[in-house]
């Protein structure tokens, strides 16, 4: 469920966690007048719980250690 943010006319902020197909909230907490939803930029991506690994995404035919261990198919030639 998202957290939507509201304001009310005497310029209170306050944030209220509802689903989206629920009615809006139509009192301030703090005053008691009624209050507007303001629309907010969302937030970012979070992953939360078990399940997300850096291994699920992967481009086809790489390494799993992120370049850390890069090795070569020829192998440097030998200083003389």
């Amino acid at each position: 469920m998202p957290t939507y943010d509201y304001k009310c006319p005497e310029g209170h902020l306050f944030e209220e966690y509802q689903g989206i197909n629920s009615d809006p909230v139509a009192l301030c907490p703090t005053c008691g007048k009624s209050s507007e939803r303001i629309i907010g930029a969302g937030s970012g991506l979070m992953f939360k719980g078990s399940g997300f690994y850096i291994t699920d995404y992967k481009k086809p035919g790489s390494s799993g250690n992120n370049g850390a261990e890069k090795k070569s198919k020829d192998p440097k030639p030998e200083k003389e």
